[in-house]
């Protein structure tokens, strides 16, 4: 999967010339005009780091069930990366589902964006590109996203690197990696987070679907995500119809109703499913 910029100015650490999208992280400064000969040691590092994520990989999924393949990933980034926690989501109509989370810390930040409807996932799933959001604590990122950011840094993450799953046509969710320092990550730590991203996807598209084969129950494939995202369309047609507005406005009140109440947006569509809570007409 190749990162396509969205912005001008990327990391000086950036691999390639290609940028990230992103605030705050520092450049590295112009680099010195001229040719440059190729550094055989630098090359030979990076393969040595590819070849070190590819074994710590293929050890941590060896003998896993694949509906178990996502959480362990998640684990495998935090083991390769300078990052404190990891998850992973599906994308669909700007509602982040979450697929799995390497601690409750990151299911937490997870769960923020998609009820905020706002984040650097959710900046990272409509552009298709990487977006690392190297200091929340100030500076550009804390102001391009100023709920989340306070969020974050309540909940002890300092940055957050959000990777786009799929390829350069389709972007099918993310995987985000949450860091308790501000920082940005090396070139060789991008590539390395990349190939996490990369296997993510596979695996993700890998898992087996619950009308393939005949398979039900706890086969079938992220059923269970599946039925938490009806729940979220179903109380949005609800709120629609009890609010007399269209669906963005509905997910909007939704969204605002869980917020205001510390609440997720997932947790007030059962809600609003169950009959327990009902919007009323200002």
């Amino acid at each position: 999967m190749r990162p396509r910029n969205d912005r001008q100015g990327a990391p000086g650490d950036d691999p390639g010339g290609r940028g990230a999208a992103g605030g705050g992280c520092p450049s590295a400064g112009p680099r010195t005009p001229g040719p440059r000969r190729p550094d055989v040691d630098d090359e030979r590092e990076d393969r040595q780091d590819r070849m070190r994520a590819v074994d710590v990989i293929a050890e941590e999924v060896r003998d896993a069930e694949p509906r178990e393949i996502p959480e362990r990933l998640c684990e495998v980034a935090v083991e390769l990366l300078p990052v404190v926690g990891a998850s992973v989501a599906l994308h669909s109509d700007g509602m982040p589902v979450r697929v799995s989370a390497s601690s409750e810390q990151a299911a937490f930040l997870a769960e923020i964006q998609a009820t905020l409807g706002d984040g650097p996932c959710l900046h990272a799933a409509r552009t298709g590109a990487p977006v690392l959001a190297c200091d929340l604590t100030s500076g550009e990122d804390a102001g391009r996203w100023p709920v989340f950011a306070q969020q974050a840094t309540a909940a002890g993450v300092r940055a957050v690197y959000a990777l786009p799953l799929g390829n350069d046509s389709v972007c099918v969710g993310t995987l985000d990696l949450y860091r308790d320092t501000p920082g940005e990550l090396t070139a060789r730590e991008l590539r390395t987070a990349l190939l996490v991203a990369g296997v993510m996807t596979v695996a993700l598209m890998a898992l087996p679907r619950g009308e393939e084969n005949g398979s039900r129950g706890a086969d079938s494939w992220l059923s269970g995500l599946a039925a938490d995202q009806d729940e979220v369309y179903q109380a949005v047609g609800m709120i629609m119809a009890q609010l007399g507005v269209g669906s963005e406005e509905a997910l909007a009140r939704l969204r605002a109703h869980a917020f205001a109440r510390n609440r997720t947006a997932l947790d007030v569509a059962r809600e609003v499913v169950a009959h327990r809570t009902r919007f009323e007409r200002d």
